[in-house]
């Protein structure tokens, strides 16, 4: 993994393959870009840059990176110039998120490259947390398959040095040391996501879990085939029954040492569809390419338990990973069947491609037994998520408005586009089934809050007697970027949705 440490010195004067600086557009509107922080630069330095910005024309804008060559007086092969976009329009600052995506874009156009220095504004704690994340995250490859295409050119950069002036303050030093396991839950979750599904299927998944259980002190259960027929859990063994690599359901358990009575517990439900053809509501073939991506609710969960254990936080989270792989075959559970999900409700399935929320109600009956003080479950559940927000920002219901809010907060503070949805009651009638409690598909439009609905009616009791506070997330879209590569994201899977658990979890401790 790429390595990030700060320094104190002069950016100018490490000797690196490429020092990063940021640019913004000017304030007029109209002309070159200015270079943040240029004060601190050396006059002669500064003056070069300045006076070849016009020419290459350079606008500072989002996304824009440009290398030029290193100045008299700069040790690094070249400066890059990284756009963060406009300013806010409140306090004309950049935002903490400009700064993550312009370090994140920077390190990225950079593979290949062994060592970049970021002099990126860090004035607080909270943009060297930006810039070293950003950085970070930017620093990824998928090269797993590469073999006789392998090049060195696209390798991830190996080392990230950030010259800030808070290079001793301890706050700082902490927020790199969480950068570090935030980044490496993201790339773990992103390999998962992009593993082709011949080689991660549902008993391979909970290898994985167990493995980095030992490694990291969470407790890991996994149920076969067998055990989850036994149990009852009807939604996983049916969706995984037309295949012959058989379902998992893990469970993986973070206690905080010395865990204190009233200390808060957090589940997290993912959806884990090592590969989703649609079964015998079979996909169009266009439509199965990017399906190996339907797992990555439960590779974010499985990483934010394990983030949450490296960080020690302060807080109980377990995580179920629901998993089975969704094949047409003559075994496979036809439109018509009825199944019962673990905990007795009967459900009729109308559309075998609705599989994922099937699964999702064996997950949250089983999480809700343990009565958690907050329910989560992450999914790439619906086609109609991605028509209703797009391929970047992913949606979030609850059954509780400040559940809801939190989790909208904690994902804009970590650099995660969430938006808050409803869950109209009208919507509900639309799932009765004549034959079942309820059916697995209502309403065609509204698709995306008809999945909610479904989901929330296996949300049980806690110990109280009241409702456990759940909140669902839509990732459909965004868990996967089939296009032009952006900020600290590239082609693939983008991890999304780990930042954001993993900030509810820190802000429930």
């Amino acid at each position: 993994m790429t390595t990030l440490s700060l320094t104190g010195k002069d950016a100018t004067t490490v000797a690196a393959d490429a020092l990063v600086l940021a640019t913004t557009p000017a304030t007029d509107g109209a002309g070159s870009a200015s270079v943040l922080g240029a004060d601190t630069l050396p006059a002669g330095v500064r003056r070069a840059l300045e006076s070849a910005l016009p020419a290459l024309g350079v606008k500072g804008t989002a996304d824009e990176v440009v290398r030029v060559p290193s100045p008299e007086g700069v040790r690094a092969k070249v400066v890059v110039l990284t756009g963060t976009g406009r300013p806010g329009p409140k306090d004309q600052t950049v935002p903490d998120e400009a700064l993550r995506r312009a370090a994140g874009a920077a390190v990225r156009t950079l593979a290949g490259h062994a060592h970049v220095v970021l002099a990126l504004p860090t004035d607080t704690v909270g943009r060297v947390a930006a810039v070293a994340e950003g950085g970070l995250l930017g620093a990824y490859a998928y090269t797993e398959y590469r073999r006789r295409t392998a090049d060195p050119s696209q390798a991830a950069v190996a080392k990230i040095t950030l010259a800030t002036s808070a290079h001793r303050d301890r706050g700082a030093k902490t927020a790199v040391a969480r950068a570090h396991v935030l980044a490496e839950a993201v790339a773990a979750t992103k390999d998962l996501v992009n593993c082709p599904p011949l080689d991660l299927f549902p008993a391979r998944f909970a290898e994985i879990a167990q493995a980095l259980g030992t490694e990291h002190g969470v407790t890991v259960t996994v149920l076969d085939e067998a055990a989850l027929r036994k149990a009852g859990y009807g939604g996983l063994v049916g969706v995984g029954q037309g295949s012959s690599r058989g379902p998992r359901l893990v469970k993986m358990s973070y206690t905080p040492a010395g865990r204190a009575a009233g200390r808060k517990h957090l589940a997290l439900v993912g959806k884990g569809i090592t590969f989703d053809s649609g079964g015998l509501s079979i996909k169009p073939a266009a439509g199965m390419e990017t399906m190996k991506l339907d797992m990555a609710g439960a590779a974010a969960v499985m990483h934010t338990v394990v983030a949450a254990s490296r960080l020690a936080l302060p807080v109980a989270v377990t995580g179920w990973l629901c998993l089975a792989e969704n094949m047409p075959s003559g075994t496979a559970q036809r439109p018509s069947d009825v199944i019962t999900i673990y905990g007795g409700r009967t459900v009729e399935v109308l559309n075998t491609d609705a599989e994922g929320r099937l699964v999702l109600a064996d997950g949250i009956v089983a999480a809700c037994e343990e009565n958690p003080d907050v329910l989560v479950d992450v999914a790439t559940l619906t086609g109609a998520q991605m028509v209703a927000l797009g391929n970047r920002v992913s949606a979030v219901m609850a059954n509780d408005d400040d559940l809801r809010d939190q989790v909208t907060r904690a994902a804009a503070d970590s650099g995660e586009q969430f938006w808050p949805m409803p869950l109209p009651a009208e919507l509900r009638s639309s799932m009765d089934s004549p034959v079942a409690d309820i059916a697995n598909i209502g309403d065609r439009f509204g698709g995306m809050l008809v999945a909610g609905l479904f989901l929330s009616e296996f949300v049980g009791t806690g110990a109280d007697g009241e409702t456990v506070p759940w909140a669902h997330l839509d990732i459909a879209g965004p868990a996967f970027n089939s296009g032009g590569a952006h900020g600290y994201t590239g082609k693939g899977g983008t991890g999304v949705a780990v930042r954001t658990l993993l900030t509810l979890a820190e802000r429930l401790g």
